[in-house]
């Protein structure tokens, strides 16, 4: 009796130890990895969210900016690392739904390796040009296009990246042969369109709004399926014609496979819980990101369709497996 008594006792205290432990989380510092260049759209996301985490949990949440590789860099950091909460990664679409389809070689599986914690915001795409072009619509565009093939120059932030595959798909639609040039990043990309050294850019309207604000490059089009709020006057390329051409980016919050379902759900619910603040979406949408918080069921299953998608459409251009 005595020794069944001390058996029950010491489980007790050890479910106990193992409950305030996955109640502590976080207990200290908590990485966000970002992907890309700092000051780009995924960069003020994480920083921003990072920003709420620490106030709310009262522990350091810190970004760290592992661009390079189309993702693939700061994906890999994050695969690999310790699966206890601490270490995070703040995904974009080549890095979890893209890149395994146009590279041979991966070192992570972006369906085995991650866990899915969370849709933060998604962001319409548009099609600018360089101020110079002379076109103020897609059907110039395509006008022009078809008047010099191979000749237009259309930058990107990498090859895979969805700014480059929206451009594929957008001349596969159109008919159009253009000239593709891909950058380090978007950053680099968008200036030599802004200089005219590119002439046409498909890239997320968070990134490029104050430029066309600006008049430093001209918008002809967004890419999605209903106009964008922030910029109303502008039509959709399903208005001009190409009803299938619908490109949306997003974000969202990714953990090494193997975190604890506790601590993925527990990251979820906090997360949820700023996006549904309204200063919190006003402050995300003055970044040209609709927050769209989702449960980490509900990532995975819209990460599996949008790669089943973009897998259709990087077979159709052939390329495939081609770097």
């Amino acid at each position: 009796m005595y020794l069944s008594f001390r058996a029950l006792w010491i489980m007790t205290l050890f479910l106990a130890a193992s409950t305030a432990g996955a109640q502590e989380y976080p207990a200290r510092l908590i990485r966000i990895v970002v992907a890309q260049a700092p000051s780009s759209g995924p960069d003020l996301a994480a920083r921003t969210l990072g920003q709420k985490l620490s106030e709310s949990w009262g522990q350091p949440v810190i970004v760290e900016n592992r661009p390079g590789a189309n993702g693939i860099i700061g994906g890999e950091l994050v695969a690999k690392a310790k699966p206890d909460g601490y270490t995070l990664l703040l995904a974009v679409p080549s890095a979890v739904t893209v890149n395994q389809f146009v590279y041979k070689k991966m070192p992570y599986d972006p369906v085995r390796d991650f866990a899915p914690v969370t849709q933060i915001a998604t962001n319409t795409f548009g099609v600018v040009v360089t101020p110079s072009l002379p076109v103020t619509s897609i059907k110039a565009l395509v006008a022009l296009a078809k008047s010099r093939p191979g000749d237009l120059i259309y930058a990107s932030a990498g090859i895979g990246n969805l700014t480059h595959l929206a451009g594929e798909l957008f001349g596969h639609a159109a008919g159009v042969k253009m000239l593709h040039v891909p950058y380090k990043g978007t950053t680099p990309a968008q200036v030599d369109v802004i200089s005219g050294h590119a002439a046409l850019m498909f890239v997320s309207m968070r990134g490029i709004a104050d430029q066309v604000e600006a008049g430093r490059v001209r918008l002809l089009a967004t890419m999605g399926e209903k106009r964008d709020p922030a910029f109303p006057k502008y039509p959709t390329l399903v208005e001009s014609g190409y009803p299938g051409l619908v490109v949306i980016g997003w974000n969202g919050l990714l953990a090494p496979a193997g975190t604890p379902p506790d601590v993925v759900n527990k990251l979820s619910r906090e997360i949820g819980r700023h996006l549904s603040v309204p200063e919190f979406r006003e402050r995300m949408a003055s970044l040209g990101a609709d927050p769209s918080p989702s449960t980490p069921e509900a990532f995975g299953t819209f990460i599996k369709a949008e790669a089943a998608k973009w897998q259709k459409v990087i077979r159709a251009i052939g390329l495939e497996h081609s770097q």
